[in-house]
């Protein structure tokens, strides 16, 4: 994962902060802290992240296209523009439909 900076007091848009990767899944992180972070993550169509937990719920916001977010073998269908919170210690998956991004925001307690 790239560390990534964004300007303080910069006007953007996330989207335009990472670019494609053909075949592969791409992430940055916008803001890494002890009580939490911020990643950008860019898919091709067709590429995942396989079923895992985390210890604290995570944001997903989708910023374009549209992915599968699998939550305890449950399947999403999340569009640009819509959000889901995958909760802590349940199993949960990330299928790109599509190309697509989406930026993660998990807050540690």
């Amino acid at each position: 994962m790239d560390n990534y900076k964004i300007d303080l007091s910069e006007v953007f848009e996330f989207k335009n902060k990472i670019d494609y990767s053909t075949g592969g899944v791409v992430s940055k992180k916008v803001i890494q802290k002890g009580t939490g972070n911020v990643t950008l993550f860019v898919f091709d169509k067709g590429q995942e992240l396989s079923e895992h937990s985390t210890p604290f719920n995570a944001l997903v916001q989708v910023l374009e296209g549209e992915a599968m977010i699998v939550i305890s073998k449950v399947g999403y269908l999340v569009k640009g523009g819509q959000s889901i919170i995958m909760p802590a210690n349940l199993p949960h998956a990330v299928k790109a439909k599509e190309k697509f991004k989406m930026l993660l925001t998990m807050i540690k307690e």
